[in-house]
């Protein structure tokens, strides 16, 4: 097939690129930066312009967005609904235009709200942010094309936070602090949360490709981790003992609080902030029955998934 990606230049559009190629696909890869790894397969445009899209998605099979405005501190916050929202529904007018059935969109369990217990597909959905609330709206805008016409097909894959080699997000930020033997545990450390492997949710999108239905699952790796227990893998991986030191979850509440302040005053941008403390210290474990129920490969345990990982990252060969 002829695959159009939007977003690939950046972590997990680099790792499914990679997978696709492998398959034999032809890949497209739609970005506003130049991809490292695969610079003579990417169109350098902007999604928040509908004219970009046009020429670029002519002859494509299948649609694979995951182009998305995504940290916690994006300013301005119109970002957020530029990018996302409306990135969403240029992205429809150019299938339109072109005569695409089928599209494959990366969401988030965001769109669930702050504290997540084993949400399913079918939980309320109330996001908490900028960034949930913006992608709600993209997945009603490709909601509405793919009920327009029978013959087209969305898949919306919600996954949770995302991990593994190459990535430079919250999970390697944590993993980064434990290996410099900067990590201090905010709370108890008891909360749960479910993560995904990058390898394993690559081997997903891919393989619902030729999916002739519209869906809407979830993505995690299970079992689900208490931060104490992804804290001990870390160590483990690295070879490390680790420390016991936590300090209350007031205490560091009050302290991203203050950031904010001073954040807010000087321009700066600071990599602890209040909202980042309550989603450190909150769970947030997803429901994935309905991903089990169609997902049969064999994939990369988390311990397994956490060591290469570090590895790849931290140890030096």
């Amino acid at each position: 097939m002829k695959i159009f990606i939007t977003g690939g230049s950046g972590f997990i559009g680099t790792h499914l690129i990679k997978a696709l190629l492998k398959l034999g696909h032809s890949v497209v890869n739609f970005d506003k930066c130049q991809s490292q790894a695969y610079p003579d397969l990417t169109h350098i445009g902007d999604i928040r312009e509908s004219q970009a899209l046009i020429k670029p998605l002519e002859g494509i099979d299948v649609i694979i967005h995951l182009a998305a405005e995504h940290k916690d501190n994006v300013t301005p916050k119109s970002l957020y609904y530029d990018v996302n929202v409306q990135g969403a529904q240029n992205l429809v007018d150019a299938c339109k235009i072109n005569d695409i059935k089928k599209i494959i969109f990366t969401s988030t369990v965001a769109v669930y709200g702050m504290d997540l217990y084993d949400s399913h597909e079918s939980s309320d959905l109330i996001p908490f942010n900028d960034y949930g609330k913006s992608k709600l709206q993209a997945e009603q805008i490709f909601s509405k094309w793919s009920e327009s016409q029978k013959d087209r097909t969305l898949s919306i894959v919600r996954p949770t936070v995302v991990f593994g080699e190459g990535n430079r997000g919250n999970v390697y930020n944590l993993m980064k602090q434990v290996a410099e033997n900067r990590f201090i545990m905010v709370g108890s450390g008891q909360n749960r949360k479910s993560i995904a492997y990058v390898g394993n949710l690559v081997e997903y999108i891919v393989s619902i490709i030729g999916d002739s239905e519209s869906s809407i699952v979830n993505y995690a790796d299970k079992p689900d981790l208490t931060m104490e227990a992804l804290i001990a893998l870390t160590n483990k991986s690295l070879h490390k003992k680790g420390r016991r030191l936590h300090i209350p979850y007031w205490i560091g509440l009050t302290g991203g609080y203050l950031l904010d302040l001073i954040s807010f005053v000087s321009r700066k941008k600071f990599p602890i902030s209040a909202i980042r403390i309550k989603k450190f210290c909150s769970n947030s474990t997803i429901n994935t029955d309905k991903l089990m129920a169609q997902n049969t490969k064999n994939l990369v345990s988390l311990p397994s998934a956490v060591k290469a990982t570090i590895e790849h990252e931290f140890i030096k060969s």
